[in-house]
């Protein structure tokens, strides 16, 4: 089962291995962007005077600038657990393809989206307090049977005991 599983996830990439591409990507651009050209033609008067320090400076603010993007974003990956949060996004994903039934969604309108949701639910509980309602109205019957009988049960017994009275006096 895990092999499938794995073979399942090389075949998309996840959703922490999209994230690591786009912002590499990002830095990528970033770095065409911030062409060598610019920085000269920003510092022509340095250039012509030290052309290899220009280009050692311009190499050494670009990886500094690179390595504290990619510092900066790790922290941000780290303080919010992306990989975490990405990795159980991306198993909620697989786990919603076997299912059958759609998944919910809002239309916008709110009205709508609680009757939707709550409609089904107070009429399972609708139908749930009618079947407890007629177990208790049935309970109730029985239980005035009983008293009925032990009324008529008492009124007997105090005929007869006025009787026994009667005869004994």
């Amino acid at each position: 089962a895990d092999g499938g599983g794995g073979l399942a996830l090389a075949a998309a990439p996840g959703r922490a291995q999209v994230f690591t591409t786009v912002v590499d990507t990002f830095l990528e651009k970033l770095v065409a962007a911030g062409s060598y050209q610019r920085f000269v033609n920003c510092y022509r008067c340095f250039y012509k005077l030290q052309p290899q320090l220009t280009r050692s400076i311009y190499d050494q603010f670009i990886s500094q600038l690179q390595a504290s993007i990619k510092e900066e974003i790790q922290e941000v990956k780290n303080e919010g657990n992306l990989e975490g949060l990405f990795s159980s996004l991306d198993k909620i994903v697989e786990e919603a393809k076997d299912r059958e039934e759609p998944a919910w969604r809002p239309s916008g309108i709110p009205e709508q989206d609680i009757r939707s949701t709550m409609v089904p639910y107070f009429l399972k509980h609708c139908s749930h307090l009618r079947r407890v309602l007629r177990e208790k109205e049935e309970e109730n019957r029985k239980v005035a049977e009983s008293v009925l009988m032990g009324r008529d049960r008492i009124a007997e017994l105090q005929q007869l005991i006025q009787a026994r009275q009667q005869a004994w006096q």
